[in-house]
């Protein structure tokens, strides 16, 4: 009987081929990628260690953006009044899209103060804190399908004065079939590298000691976006001590995936917009000195003429 030790070991950070073409990022060299690893504990002492990393890219199929407003006015009504007012013009218009849902979400209501000087005889000048309105401020959540709606959503906000995107997540109904199908084409990897070892070595390794731990890692669009700065230096050759006035550069976001030349196999490889991008990793020991023989592992009982029963210790 073959004895197989199992540890699983999962990672799972929420329930996410290039071309020759360079872009202006290469000057910078500032591009700092994510950790690849997904931290599967691997014993030291194995004759022969087998790894295999696999990576999905999963194109969303809900998005959920959420916006930021703020509101100030001198009164609790009048504050109240604005905002709702901003608000609910957006949200009548935007609930009339196709599959959209939206949600608001309270987030701080607080006095707004300013300095008035306080006169006082014979003494110095001082500031005193007074109360001069509100503010008032919510974020609105907006749940929908199509990401070309997106667009029109932006459009119907800032016709309200709304123009602060604060995120947007992805999310997709099929992460678990991929995970699925990521674990089965490990599967048949690490088959295939094991016979390549038993084709090297001559040897079987049906019998020997294994042991197996495995991970998921998932990355979402939101953590994957890195910081450009537009960049261009002057050839100009200047005296020294020339004095100089540099423009300020133009810093912007661009999406940035994972690479995927760290990988056995990828799913779905070419990636046209952001993705959540899923990763598994199996990792197998094979000790080569330990076999398991199938005769150990089976007790054998002699009955005696007499009807006694003796266990056999055939090892």
């Amino acid at each position: 009987m073959k004895k197989i030790v199992i540890t699983i070991l999962t990672i799972i950070l929420c329930q996410t081929v290039f071309g020759q073409v360079s872009g202006n990022v290469n000057y910078q060299n500032q591009v700092k990628f994510p950790d690849n690893n997904i931290n599967v504990n691997f014993p030291s002492n194995a004759d022969i260690s087998i790894s295999v990393k696999g990576l999905a890219n999963v194109k969303a199929d809900t998005y959920v953006a959420i916006f930021s407003v703020s509101q100030v006015g001198k009164t609790t009504e009048e504050v109240n009044e604005l905002i709702n007012k901003r608000i609910n013009d957006a949200l009548t218009e935007i609930k009339a899209k196709k599959n959209v849902e939206t949600y608001v979400d309270m987030i701080s209501f607080v006095p707004v103060y300013e300095f008035e000087q306080e006169k006082k005889v014979f003494s110095k000048k001082s500031y005193n804190e007074i109360p001069k309105g509100f503010e008032l401020k919510k974020n609105i959540h907006i749940k929908y399908s199509d990401p070309n709606l997106f667009n029109e959503i932006m459009a119907i906000l800032s016709k309200n004065e709304i123009y602060d995107l604060v995120r947007v997540d992805y999310f997709s109904g099929t992460i678990e079939t991929v995970k699925k199908e990521l674990m089965n084409k490990a599967k048949l990897v690490v088959q295939e590298k094991i016979k390549n070892f038993e084709s090297l070595t001559g040897e079987t390794f049906a019998n020997a000691e294994k042991r197996i731990s495995d991970g998921y890692k998932m990355m979402l669009p939101v953590e994957m976006y890195r910081t450009y700065e537009a960049y261009n230096s002057n050839s100009l050759n200047l005296k020294k001590n020339a004095q100089t006035n540099q423009a300020n550069k133009s810093i912007t976001l661009y999406y940035q995936p994972i690479v995927d030349k760290e990988f056995d196999f990828v799913i779905n490889p070419t990636i046209l917009e952001p993705v959540i991008q899923v990763m598994y990793e199996i990792k197998i020991t094979i000790n080569r000195d330990k076999k398991q023989s199938a005769v150990s592992n089976k007790e054998y009982i002699l009955i005696t003429p007499s009807g006694e029963m003796k266990t056999l210790n055939l090892k």
